[in-house]
């Protein structure tokens, strides 16, 4: 069994009920050719580097599977006809770092160093 790390942008329009209808049913073909949605992450609304399709923002949304290569091709096969999606991108891993949490609110120790620094006089 191979690990990848795909990761999908959404344009920024989405609503949140469309996001969730995506994961789905981009879980769903995972599940359906014998691989293992490890887990999901939903990054939110983030910069685009540079505008995509006129689109400043996207939503991002990540997985973490574990299965052949067949299940990237059919991934991939349906988000290049999918209107709501930007981008895409998958990468070949050793391992899953499951304990980071990379796009997530600052941890409680960096809002206290901040608030700290931004109170001195």
């Amino acid at each position: 069994m191979n690990l990848y790390e795909h990761t999908i942008v959404a344009r920024q329009d989405t609503s949140p009920a469309q996001v969730k209808q995506l994961t789905e049913k981009y879980s769903k073909i995972v599940e359906k050719n014998d691989g293992e949605i490890v887990q999901t992450e939903d990054w939110g609304l983030l910069n685009l580097a540079y505008a995509i399709k006129k689109n400043k923002k996207g939503i991002y949304m990540h997985f973490k599977i574990k299965g052949s290569g067949k299940i990237i091709d059919e991934l991939e096969k349906n988000e290049i006809i999918d209107k709501n999606l930007l981008r895409y991108m998958t990468v070949r891993v050793r391992k899953f770092d499951l304990e980071a949490k990379y796009f997530s609110q600052k941890n409680e120790h960096e809002k206290k160093e901040y608030k700290k620094d931004y109170n001195r006089d």
